[in-house]
Parts: C-alpha cells; sequence; structure tokens
C-alpha cells in the first residue's frame, strides 16, 4: 500500500512533476475515487502562496482542471484534483506529429471554453501552453481536453508575487505585451491560445518573435502551408502583436471559430484517426478498479506443490516365454533367471550367469543394488507412495555370496601349491 497523507489520501505512484512539486495517483478514502494529488516540495513563503491562490481556485467546468480539495501533512502540503490519464497535447503531437484540422477545431473550441469559464470568474492564466493542456484517454472517440496548472494565474487587479519587471510564464509563449511588463490581462491568453494552435497544426513549437516582427513589418501575412484559410483568419486575430487587434473575448474567438469550421473541406476517407492513449498505465499491486484492495482478498502466491517421485524409467519387456517380470507381486525387484543353455554347452554354474546379469539390469534401471527394504531404514518418498525396495533378494544374494568366498580359497590354494 501507498503511504497514508493526513489520514486521507494514500499516494500510490507518481505520474508527473513539475518545477515546485510532484504529481501523484492517489486513492481519496472519503470520496472512494482515485485523484491527481500535487505535493509541493518546497515550503518557502513565496511557493506556499502560489499554492493558497491555486488550490483557492473553484471552477467547475468540463474543459478545466481546477483543485478539488488539499491538505497539510507535517512540513508538507498538497492539493487534489481530477485524475485525466491520457496525457497533454505534447504527447499527442509526440504519437502522431501535425494534427488534422479538424481535429485542431475541435480542440480549439474546447480550450477556448473551457477559458472563456476561467475569464469569467477574473482570472488570468498566464501559462497556456501543450504542457498544462491534459486530454482525457478517450481512444479515438471524440477528444476531451482539460485545461490544467493555475500555479501562476492570477486575478485581474491583485498584486503581483514578482517584481513589474519579472516576467512569469514559459518562454515561446509570450505574448508581447507581456515581455514589456504590462499588467496581465485576457488578451494575452489568447495569444498564447493561438501559437498553441499553430502547434498542433505544424507539430512543431512556433517562433513567436519571428511571427511577432512578420506581423509588425508586413501585417497579416497568408495561411501558412496546411492550414485552410478560414481557419488561418482566426488564428491570425489570436496572434495579432496588438492587444487591442486581438480578440478581446475567449468567447468572441469561439464564434468565428465555429464560422470557419463550417467552411473547412471535409476529411478525406484515407485520413488517420487520432487515438488518444492511456499515458498514466495500469494499476500497481494492491490496488483496484474499486480502490485498495485488502490483503485477504489479494491472491497469495501459489505454494508449489509437492513433488512427486518420477516413475521408473521403462523397461524393455521381454518376451513372457524367456524371461519372466523383474517385479514381483509384492513390489520387490527381482533378477531375471539366467537364459537356459544352449544345447552344445551344459551350464555347470548358474550362479555365475547370475552374477553376469546384475550389472544388466542395474544400469537398465539405472538405480544401484542396494539392500532389501527394512523398517528400520524409511525411506524419504511421499506418504502416497507405497515404498519399493530394490536389490536382489537374500535368498538370492546368500549363494552368491558364498560362491565368490569359494573362488576366493581356491584361488588361494592354487597360489600355495605353485
Amino acid at each position: 500500500m501507498g503511504e497514508i497523507f493526513a489520514g486521507r489520501y494514500e499516494l500510490i505512484d507518481p505520474v508527473g512533476r513539475g518545477g515546485v512539486g510532484a504529481v501523484w495517483r492517489a486513492w481519496d478514502h472519503r470520496r472512494r475515487r482515485y485523484v491527481a494529488a500535487k505535493v509541493l516540495q518546497q515550503s518557502d513563503a513565496h511557493t506556499l502562496l502560489r499554492f493558497v491562490r491555486e488550490q483557492a481556485l473553484r471552477i467547475d467546468h468540463p474543459h478545466v482542471l481546477a483543485p478539488a480539495s488539499w491538505a497539510a501533512d507535517d512540513d508538507k502540503v498538497l492539493f487534489t484534483m481530477d485524475l485525466v490519464s491520457g496525457g497533454s497535447l505534447a504527447h499527442v503531437i509526440g504519437d502522431y506529429g501535425p494534427l488534422p484540422p479538424r481535429f485542431v477545431c475541435t480542440l480549439l473550441d474546447q480550450l477556448l471554453a473551457g477559458l472563456a469559464a476561467v475569464h469569467a470568474e477574473g482570472v488570468v492564466h498566464r501559462d497556456i501552453k501543450p504542457a498544462n493542456i491534459l486530454m482525457e484517454a478517450t481512444g479515438t472517440a471524440r477528444p476531451h481536453l482539460r485545461l490544467s496548472d493555475f500555479g501562476i494565474s492570477m486575478r485581474k487587479g491583485e498584486p503581483r508575487l514578482t517584481e513589474t519587471n519579472y516576467v512569469v510564464g514559459t518562454p515561446g509563449y509570450f505574448a508581447p505585451e507581456q515581455l514589456m511588463g504590462a499588467e496581465p490581462d485576457f488578451p494575452s491568453d489568447l495569444f498564447a491560445v493561438g501559437l498553441v494552435a499553430l502547434y498542433l497544426l505544424q507539430g512543431q513549437k512556433p517562433d513567436s518573435q519571428a511571427l511577432v516582427e512578420y506581423f509588425a513589418a508586413h501585417g497579416t501575412p497568408g495561411a501558412p502551408e496546411g492550414i485552410p484559410e478560414p481557419l488561418w483568419q482566426v488564428l491570425a486575430g489570436l496572434l495579432q502583436p496588438d492587444p487591442h487587434a486581438r480578440f478581446r473575448t475567449a468567447t468572441g474567438a469561439r464564434k468565428a471559430l465555429t464560422a470557419a469550421v463550417e467552411l473547412l473541406p471535409e476529411p478525406g476517407a484515407d485520413d488517420e484517426p487520432v487515438e488518444v492513449f492511456d499515458q498514466i498505465g495500469p494499476l500497481p499491486a494492491g490496488f483496484g478498479p474499486e480502490g485498495p484492495v485488502p490483503a485477504a482478498a489479494v491472491p497469495a502466491a501459489a505454494e508449489p506443490e509437492p513433488e512427486t517421485p518420477a516413475p521408473p524409467l521403462p523397461v524393455q519387456s521381454p518376451t513372457p516365454s524367456t524371461v519372466p517380470s523383474a517385479m514381483s507381486e509384492t513390489g520387490s525387484f527381482h533378477l531375471p533367471p539366467p537364459p537356459p543353455p544352449t544345447p552344445p554347452q551344459q551350464s555347470q554354474q548358474p550362479q555365475q550367469q547370475l552374477m553376469a546379469h546384475a550389472p544388466t539390469e542395474a544400469v537398465r534401471h539405472e538405480q544401484p543394488l542396494t539392500r532389501p527394504y527394512t523398517a528400520q531404514q524409511p525411506q524419504q518418498t511421499p506418504a502416497a507412495a507405497a515404498p519399493r525396495p530394490v536389490g536382489p533378494p537374500l535368498k538370492v544374494a546368500v549363494p552368491v555370496l558364498l560362491l565368490a568366498l569359494a573362488c576366493f580359497a581356491v584361488g588361494i590354494w592354487a597360489m600355495t601349491q605353485g
């Protein structure tokens, strides 16, 4: 299980990292759902003030990802929000490159709708960029984005947290008036929206400085390659360097976009559908769709089954007419009797022929000929397996031993006579 934070949130695994904190997947024990928890790594007064501003933002809109609650535990603080698993617009561009114009128009309409709700609360986002626009994992269905990360947002008229000549935001997505130190205003967010739209259509970060210089020197340029003219007219209204010549509201830009979409060509039959994948991945062990799994419900590792004794190697069965079975009815191992003598030679030494068979049978069964099984020597086999003693029976082993001693005595006698 993960770390319990403030007795309510169970941190599971990290899913992202920002400048002042890490974002974790967490389980909310009170609301009984998975959430994203942003845990602050710094505790200086400046960071905590930004945290207070961000977590205080409450905007209920389907295309805005605002904090839902917050908690503090010892020297750590966090706030939570909905868990969005499709990654950001940067992930989509990384998977597909430039996106189809109609698909971009759908995303742009949702972004402007969410931004209109933010501006209606008097809040300027100030950091609109692809990495802060998250996607639900909708697969090939209609995409659904969420505008997130209000860490540097502020309400119009609020005192700044930085000096007037200090620019806050992401380089490359600043409006020209931001670089000049102007007070944050809604049109600066709309300029960033225009840059995000170019990024989606061209598959790479636009050069905002070169774009502003061209607009200032030559006026509105023609539509870049691959961007339909009606859509470009909307983007040009977002990218005007002069904030007074720019769209003043997100709602106005959205209305112009709706009119432009009606003039776009229909998508071709061969156009590849854009799929938004799940970028977070499966839950770790101990967690299921309904939250933490009780320890008793987690399947334990399967215990290894007791090893069953290997069956005896197959013995080449002789024909019943020549050699009887080597196994007796009691399970004892018996040596087969010697083969019948050939007519020209009369065997006078049956025990010697018996000795000649013993090594052959021992090798065939791959087990040594040992003493028969006795009660004082229990075998290490499972209880279910019946003991099977091996080795020649006593009535055969004794004559063999006596024969060997006799041969040894005859050899000694012959040596003394010589």
